[in-house]
Formats: structure tokens, C-alpha cells, sequence
């Protein structure tokens, strides 16, 4: 069974959903103000790893992912681009889709917009003015953190503890008005440098928050209490501190069952920050000419809650990753014997089946699933020379069957597949290895040089098995 860290008691809890069939997920979605750095894409990597978990754990999982399209970050930036709200953050969300798809990370079932959720945001609003959580103050309106007790239980926060101002989205002029430095905002009232993003609502003129923004879709589309909400370390607090304590206070439920959150990502040691020149988004990345299905595997294989130390020469270490996977699984395809052995590879493949399942339920230590996955490999190359095709299918199937939670190894197999294919075809190698074949029988190793050499022209290599010769890319 799952267990989940809890960040309120610091230990390990078993994973109960409210239905015992279904999970709902919230994960913090992006600010559409810029490309998404390198932080951000951990956090979707995660929550990647946790649902595609969940549904091969058999949950029906229903992922909502929202889109902050209106704040202070969007409206500036609109502002400074000099285009409107919506073609300013538009881009920026098409830009975001495309990171996904390229690290192969499953869209969520739902991503709404904030902008699109105006009206479930009021609604919130006003039930919190009505129980006496909410007041207004200068056109804007302000939840009262003294009448919530539990406020800031999730990161150990005592009320002396608070900071004024904790929400770093609040400028001077939101400051004006409040009962309490340290209430935060939950409508904004209308300023000049906001121009034409406001809504002129039962509330008053102006816009939301932005932690009312995550609170009212996500108990639109899961529930007033749902199972697991994700995000950053970083938004603990305010951000998840806030909602818990609008959600709670409208519905007097239990907002969230379980909180994951991944831990920061750092670079050579340092913070990451523009001003250092260490910032990265994907398509930095790329344009140093790395695979995203790289970067994929580099964020998977640390443990979410563990800090991750970037590196670009990290990538020397999960391109030997993916190659070792992606060699097994070529060697794999290429078993063409039929004999029967007494091998139980089913018996293998269960015990490690095990292994695997065993590690991530350990709130998902995918250092360990990892291991397990390395060793099954190991063992499985002792049987190679003797490995039959049904043998070799049901590991396959196996291997294919784990990818459904790490999300790489089918989908660099099978680009690997599709260059060797297309070089092979190029350079007619298939004759050439058995011309080779030929030669080596007959002793002319000079006409099986010359061979080795067309194929290496071709970026070709053979892997002479006892199963016969497998055909790679150099």
C-alpha cells in the first residue's frame, strides 16, 4: 500500500482515498508570464511520476492542473509587451503544452484558467464574508487570518510566527486598509496600472487573488475535500498555508487528505537566478543540444523531496541510463531462439514486479525502483544466450508494463528503433552481416574489415550473440 510523507506529523501515512476507486490530484500549475524554468518542470515531473503510479496501482485518477493567466506577473508583463491579457498569456500556456508533450508528461484532465473562473471565486468570497472570514477595505477584500485558529498548522506556523505581509503578490497599495498585516488578499480592488484586466463583479470592481484562484477550482472540479493536492516546496507558505485556511473556512471540511510537495531545484550548488546566468527553461536545454526524455529521466531520479543539484553534465549519467535500458530492450527483440529452458523468467519478473511496487509505495523512491529495475536486467543478461521468444516477450511486456510509470523507455526505444531501421535500410546492412557472416566463416577477415567499415560509415555496429548478430547504432 502507498504511504505518503505528511509535512504536520513528519511521518509516513498509509494512502486512503475518500472513494476507494477513484483519486483526485491538484498540482499548482504555471503562472503564464514566461517560459517555465527548471523548478517549475520538476514539480510536473513529480506529479507525472505520482498519477501514472496511481492508475498503474488501479485508481481511476482525475488530475486538475490550473492556470494562473491574471496577476500581478501576467498584467505587467502584458503591459510591457504592450499586447492584451489574453495573447500575452496565451502564448506562454502554448509554450507550456509544448514542454509537456516533449517530456512526455500526461496532460491533466482539467487545466483551468483563472480568468475563465471569475464567478466561482466571487461566489467563495462572499460565503467567507457571510461566516465573518472576509471583510472589505479600500475595494478590496481581505481574509481575516485571527479567526482562523489551525492557520498556518501545515508548516508548524505559530501566530507570533506569521510575517506581515506574507504574501509576496501584495504591493504597498493593497497594504492600505487592513484590520491585520497579516490577513491576505482575496480580491483585488482596481488600481490604474491594472488598465483594462478587471471585472466589475457583486464584489466590486477589480480582480483575484491568487490564492483564491486555486481554492475555487479545485473544489469545482474535486470536490470540496479531495485526496492529494501537489506543488513546490515553495508554496507552502503562503500559498497552500491560504488556501487551506479560505477553503476550510467556507465549508468547514477538510480541504486536502494529503499535501506532496517536491523540494527546490538548485544548480552547481547555487540558487538558480538569472542574475548568476544558471537560469534554465527547456528550451535552454535543447539549444545545448540535449533530449527533454533526458532531462526527464535526470528530474525522475532523485526523490521528489530530496533538493536536486542541477548540472549540465549531468547528462553523461542518465544518457547511460537510457542507453542501458534501451540496449536490453534491443537485445530483447533481437532473442530469436525457440528451444525450451527450465529459466523461470516468470517467476523473476514477478519477484522484481515486487520489488518495484514495493519501492514506490515507500512514497515513491524511485532510487530503489531503479535498483530493482537494474538488477532484473542484470539477471535477465545471465539467461540471454539461452532466453526463448516467449521468454523474451513476457520481459518485454514487463518492461513496457513499468513504463507506464516512468514515461521513457518505449518512447526512446522506439526513436531508436526508427534510426536503426532507417540506417540499416540506408546502408542494406542486413546483406552486408551476412556477407560478414560468410567472410568470418571462410577466414577472410579482411573481407569482414571492409565490412565493419561500410557499417561504421553508416553509423552502424555488430554485436556478434550466440544468438547471432545483432545489428546497433554506433
Amino acid at each position: 500500500m502507498l504511504k505518503i510523507y505528511d509535512p504536520i506529523t513528519k511521518v509516513l501515512r498509509e494512502f486512503e482515498p475518500i472513494d476507494p476507486e477513484k483519486v483526485g490530484i491538484y498540482g499548482c500549475g504555471p503562472t503564464v508570464y514566461n517560459y517555465v524554468h527548471l523548478g517549475n518542470l520538476r514539480a510536473y515531473v513529480f506529479v507525472d511520476l505520482l498519477k501514472r503510479y496511481l492508475k498503474y496501482s488501479g485508481y481511476d485518477v482525475r488530475h486538475v492542473m490550473n492556470i494562473t493567466d491574471v496577476d500581478d506577473k501576467t498584467i505587467k508583463g502584458r503591459r510591457e509587451a504592450g499586447e492584451s491579457l489574453k495573447v500575452f498569456t496565451e502564448r506562454y500556456l502554448a509554450g507550456f503544452l509544448e514542454d509537456l508533450e516533449k517530456m512526455n508528461i500526461e496532460l491533466p484532465d482539467v487545466m483551468p484558467k483563472a480568468t475563465d473562473h471569475i464567478e466561482e471565486m466571487v461566489s467563495l468570497i462572499e460565503t467567507l464574508e457571510e461566516k465573518g472570514y472576509a471583510y472589505r477595505a479600500d475595494g478590496s477584500v481581505y481574509f481575516r487570518i485571527a479567526k482562523f485558529p489551525d492557520y498556518g498548522e501545515l508548516v508548524g506556523l505559530e501566530k507570533q510566527q506569521l510575517k506581515e505581509n506574507a504574501d509576496g503578490r501584495l504591493n504597498d497599495a493593497d497594504e492600505y486598509g487592513k484590520e491585520d498585516a497579516k490577513d491576505f488578499v482575496l480580491w483585488k480592488g482596481y488600481r490604474e496600472e491594472d488598465g483594462d484586466v478587471y471585472w466589475e463583479t457583486r464584489i466590486g470592481k477589480g480582480r483575484p487573488g491568487w490564492h483564491i484562484e486555486c481554492s475555487a477550482m479545485a473544489m469545482k472540479y474535486l470536490g470540496e475535500s479531495f485526496d492529494i493536492h501537489c506543488g513546490g516546496i515553495d508554496l507552502m507558505f503562503p500559498h497552500h498555508v491560504n488556501e487551506i485556511a479560505q477553503s476550510e473556512a467556507a465549508t468547514g471540511k477538510k480541504f486536502v487528505n494529503y499535501w506532496m510537495h517536491n523540494a527546490h531545484v538548485i544548480v552547481d550548488g547555487q540558487k538558480m537566478s538569472k542574475s548568476l546566468g544558471n537560469f534554465y527553461t527547456l528550451r535552454d536545454i535543447m539549444e545545448k543540444g540535449h533530449d527533454p526524455l533526458l532531462l526527464r529521466i535526470m528530474l525522475l531520479k532523485t526523490h521528489y523531496r530530496n533538493v536536486f543539484d542541477f548540472g549540465l553534465d549531468g547528462f553523461e549519467e542518465v544518457r547511460t541510463i537510457a542507453d542501458r535500458f534501451v540496449q536490453f530492450m534491443l537485445s530483447i527483440d533481437n532473442v530469436t531462439n525457440i528451444e525450451y529452458n527450465e529459466v523461470d523468467i516468470d517467476a523473476l519478473i514477478a519477484e522484481y514486479r515486487g520489488n518495484v511496487i514495493d519501492a514506490l509505495d515507500d512514497d515513491l523512491n524511485i532510487s530503489a525502483a531503479f535498483a530493482s529495475l537494474f538488477d532484473l536486467m542484470n539477471e535477465i543478461n545471465k539467461y540471454m544466450d539461452v532466453l526463448n521468444t516467449e521468454q523474451a516477450k513476457n520481459v518485454k511486456m514487463f518492461m513496457l508494463e513499468i513504463d507506464e510509470v516512468l514515461g521513457f523507455v518505449g518512447e526512446l526505444f522506439d526513436r531508436y528503433r526508427f534510426e536503426l531501421t532507417k540506417r540499416i535500410e540506408a546502408a542494406d546492412a542486413d546483406a552486408l552481416v551476412h556477407q560478414r557472416a560468410i567472410a568470418r566463416k571462410e577466414g577472410d577477415y579482411a573481407k569482414s574489415d571492409e565490412i565493419r567499415d561500410v557499417l561504421a560509415k553508416h553509423g552502424l555496429v555488430v554485436d556478434d550473440t550466440k544468438q547471432g548478430p545483432i545489428i546497433k547504432l554506433k
